[in-house]
């Protein structure tokens, strides 16, 4: 155990004494009404924290993560998880548009359950029929896919866009052959954005909870999820299904990811 240190001064006879007494050990004065709580920090004893200076701790370390993460965001490159979800699927545009390959050949779904090749549900999503739909899946990725790779790092943030777009597609085929005609058209990263913005939406959460300066708008947000939601009105490839379970996901990924800090 650590020797205590002196540092109270009594005010009678003017001996330093140890901060942990009541009474000034050399002339009986009265120093303090109750010794204060200690517990052990490592090897040392230390007064015992208050619920207030316990807060105050904790949100001075979470707010020095947070500027050590953006400081290694200023020291990070490029992206490359996000450079990556956006180049992959414009290169297989580009095939699509340059060769005689069908889109269910290049990976969509399009079929009924049961008959669809495993490797259709991890590529599906990286396939995309229009370009206006990849532009708008691409510029939900540009925002939210970056914040995503700084907070938790290149490999998981890749296997999180996989996990959501591979289940969301999984999904539409299995929903649509148990609530509709069994018949599936699933392709292009819908549920694979909307993963992303509930990942990234509950890790900001759980920012601006823990620091009350950090606000979350809510309004942008609000607004990029309904035009993802409806990209199935205007393309036949952006699965309902598969867009839901993607989003539902990713809000479940994001929420993992905060419970270490509570």
């Amino acid at each position: 155990m650590a020797e205590t240190e002196l540092s109270v001064v009594c005010k009678s006879c003017g001996s330093e004494v140890s901060p942990y007494v009541t009474e000034c050990p050399y002339c009986g004065t009265r120093l303090r009404k109750r010794a204060p709580k200690l517990e052990r920090r490592g090897e040392a004893l230390a007064p015992q924290e208050t619920r207030r200076d316990r807060r105050r701790r904790r949100s001075a370390e979470r707010r020095e993560r947070r500027e050590r993460m953006r400081r290694l965001a200023l020291a990070v490159e490029r992206p490359y998880v996000t450079l990556a979800a956006i180049l992959i699927p414009a290169a297989i545009v580009i095939v699509d548009r340059g060769s005689n390959l069908t889109l269910e050949q290049l990976g969509a779904i399009e079929g009924f359950a049961g008959t669809t090749p495993w490797w259709h549900y991890l590529a599906a999503p990286f396939v995309y029929n229009d370009i206006g739909y990849l532009f708008a899946v691409g510029v939900a990725m540009a925002l939210f896919v970056p914040g995503l790779e700084r907070r938790l790092g290149a490999v998981p943030t890749a296997l999180l866009l996989v996990a959501c777009g591979a289940l969301g597609a999984l999904a539409a085929q299995g929903l649509d052959d148990a609530l509709g005609d069994g018949f599936t058209f699933a392709a292009g990263g819908n549920g694979v954005a909307l993963g992303a913005l509930g990942a990234w939406v509950m890790i900001r959460r759980a920012d601006a909870r823990d620091d009350p300066t950090e606000e979350l708008d809510t309004i942008p947000l609000v607004v990029a999820a309904a035009v993802l939601l409806l990209l199935p009105v205007v393309n036949d490839y952006a699965n309902w299904w598969a867009g839901i379970v993607g989003g539902l996901t990713g809000l479940a990924a994001g929420f993992s990811a905060t419970l270490g800090r509570r």
